[in-house]
């Protein structure tokens, strides 16, 4: 199953190119069952590496435009009355698909952004007094804009903690981006990708990733790196156990896809920034762009064993 994985690395480096490591992560979030934040400047492939993961997987997949004037029942969907039959029906709203692409979702107001935390979390949606259950599975992947432009609401913590994985993209190098030059007139490379993957395979994967092991030294070190930003200076909180869990479960579907049947220190090391970095806060300024120094921190401060 992972020359599976190796070959759709391969087929969405096609349309992003030179970015295998932040492919690699978001594929490890999708087989680890988390949800997916990208956080980068505008045009940089965000919505591209979306596009790629639902069709190489083929999975049902929409796009929503987060702007400033959304109402969640824009995201959930309302009841509208039917003079036929005399009766409410429920009509979905677009997040009732597989993978969803929440884009720009820090350019909605606060009360929007929060009507994706119980979806979430728990794969289901109230809405006017009933639960109802989303497609499985169920991703989202949301993009954001650095909160240093015009026009942007931070996300609380509490959001930001729903993401398994925080990734950015960054520029193309020299050499991908003489390449994009050439393919300038082609904008349609992303529908020839091919479907390589189906929902099973996906389910497959995630109960194979699940039964990784963890050697209880791996567990002390993953306990002690979380310890450090509840104890060391610099760090305003500390981890939750949910940001532990999290490190665990991306590390042992890292380790799966690398082709072994147990977790060691290097997979932990490989996703803890993706991980955490969105989590940790600077003491002080408890500005969300410092975590990636404080990730840093913890990767040269804590001993493997």
């Amino acid at each position: 199953m992972q020359d599976r994985i190796g070959a759709a690395v391969e087929e969405i480096g096609k349309v992003l190119l030179g970015k295998e490591t932040q492919i690699r992560l978001a594929l490890c979030c999708l087989v680890s069952g988390g949800h997916l934040l990208i956080e980068d400047l505008p045009g940089m492939g965000k919505t591209t590496l979306a596009h790629a993961l639902a069709r190489v997987f083929g999975l049902d997949f929409n796009r929503i435009q987060f702007t400033s004037d959304l109402l969640p029942a824009d995201i959930l969907g309302v009841s509208v009355f039917d003079q036929a039959s005399g009766s409410f029906s429920f009509h979905p709203g677009p997040i009732f698909r597989q993978l969803v692409l929440a884009d720009e979702i820090n350019r909605s107001t606060p009360k929007t952004q929060s009507a994706l935390l119980e979806a979430m979390e728990e794969g289901q949606v109230s809405v006017e007094g009933q639960t109802r259950a989303l497609p499985s599975p169920f991703f989202v992947i949301a993009t954001q804009n650095p909160v240093s432009l015009a026009g942007t609401f931070p996300l609380p913590e509490s959001q930001l903690d729903r993401f398994l994985m925080r990734i950015g993209i960054g520029y193309p190098d020299p050499r991908a981006e003489r390449i994009l030059l050439e393919r300038s007139g082609d904008d349609d490379r992303g529908a020839s990708l091919p479907q390589l993957l189906e929902v099973a395979d996906l389910c497959a994967m995630r109960a194979a990733a699940g039964a990784v092991a963890l050697s209880p030294l791996l567990l002390d070190y993953v306990q002690r790196l979380v310890a450090h930003t509840r104890t060391s200076a610099g760090f305003h909180f500390g981890l939750s156990p949910r940001g532990s869990i999290a490190i665990v479960r991306a590390a042992r579907t890292w380790a799966w896809m690398a082709g072994r049947q147990h977790a060691v220190p290097e997979d932990v090391q490989a996703v803890l920034p993706a991980v955490v970095e969105h989590r940790l806060r600077a003491t002080a300024d408890g500005d969300a762009r410092h975590g990636t120094a404080l990730a840093h921190r913890l990767l040269t401060e804590v001993d493997v064993f």
